[in-house]
C-alpha cells in the first residue's frame, strides 16, 4: 500500500482529459486512505482514484473545483454523510465495482446537490429489494443511475413507493439497521457473495487489461469501459455510452 503524500500528488500525471477537464490521475498506488488532497490547490475538475483499496468516501478537504470522482475497483463500503460539505459542486460518482452494501449509505448523497451520475454497479447494494427505485427517491436530482438514464415513470413509482405506507415502513425498517449496520460485516445476496458474483475470469480480465496499458490512450478507454461496468475483451454492453464516455440519454417515456 502507499501513503496519499503531497509528493505522490505532485508526482501524478496530471492531464486535460477527452471532456477537457483538468484531471489528476492517482489509480493503481493501492492507496488506503483518502488524505493530504490539499496539497492539489483545488485546481483539478476530475480526479481518478480507480483501482486502490479505499474503504471510505471521506478524507477530502474543500474542493470546490472538483466535479467528476472515480473510484472504480476500491472497497468503498461507507460513504462520510458530510461529503457534500467538502464536494459541493460534486456532479459525477463513479464506484463500480465497490462493496456498497446498504441501501442507506445512498442517504449519506442526498445533500449533494448537484450530483446527477452515479454508477453502483457490480456493488452488493444493487441486489437490494427496491435498489434502484429507492435511489432514484433519495437522490431525486440524480439523472442517470449505472449508466441508465433515470425515467419520468421511474420518478412516479419511486414517489409512489416511498410515499405510501408500505414506503415509509421500508425506510423505518432500514434506518434500524444502518443503526446496528457494522461496516465490512460478511453479506450474502440471494445466497452468493459478492466475490462469487464477479467470477475470477472477470478478476482477471481487469487486471490483465490495467497491466498491458502502455499509453494514456489505452488507460484512458479502459477507464472508460470499467465506468460503463464492462469487463475487457466481453461483448460491451448496449449503448451505454458514447465515444467520449458519456451517456447516451434516450428520451424519457
Amino acid at each position: 500500500m502507499v501513503k496519499l503524500t503531497q509528493e505522490l500528488i505532485e508526482q501524478a500525471i496530471q492531464y486535460v482529459n477527452p471532456v477537457r477537464q483538468r484531471e489528476l490521475l492517482l489509480r493503481g498506488y493501492k492507496i488506503p486512505v483518502i488524505e493530504n488532497l490539499g496539497a492539489t490547490l483545488d485546481q483539478f475538475d476530475t480526479i481518478d482514484f480507480s483501482d486502490n483499496d479505499i474503504k471510505k468516501l471521506d478524507g477530502f478537504p474543500l474542493l470546490i473545483r472538483i466535479k467528476s470522482l472515480y473510484f472504480n475497483n476500491n472497497r468503498i463500503c461507507r460513504i462520510n454523510e458530510e461529503l457534500h460539505t467538502s464536494l459541493p459542486n460534486i456532479e459525477e460518482l463513479y464506484m463500480t465495482n465497490c462493496e456498497i452494501r446498504e441501501l442507506t449509505e445512498i442517504d449519506n448523497l442526498s445533500e449533494c446537490k448537484k450530483l446527477q451520475f452515479l454508477s453502483l454497479l457490480r456493488n452488493p447494494v444493487v441486489h437490494r429489494q427496491h435498489y434502484r427505485l429507492y435511489v432514484i427517491y433519495k437522490l431525486p436530482n440524480l439523472r442517470v443511475l449505472d449508466f441508465q438514464r433515470i425515467k419520468m415513470k421511474e420518478r412516479q413509482e419511486s414517489k409512489k413507493l416511498f410515499g405510501s405506507k408500505q414506503g415509509k415502513q421500508i425506510v423505518s425498517e432500514l434506518n434500524k439497521k444502518r443503526k446496528t449496520f457494522t461496516p465490512g460485516a460478511p453479506i450474502a445476496t440471494n445466497g452468493v457473495s459478492p466475490i462469487e458474483q464477479q467470477s475470477k475470469a472477470d478478476r482477471e480480465a481487469i487486471k490483465d487489461a490495467i497491466l498491458k496499458a502502455t499509453s494514456l490512450e489505452e488507460v484512458e478507454k479502459l477507464k472508460l469501459m470499467l465506468q460503463a461496468g464492462q469487463i475487457p475483451n466481453k461483448v460491451p454492453e448496449k449503448n451505454p455510452t458514447n465515444g467520449n464516455g458519456q451517456v447516451v440519454e434516450m428520451d424519457e417515456d
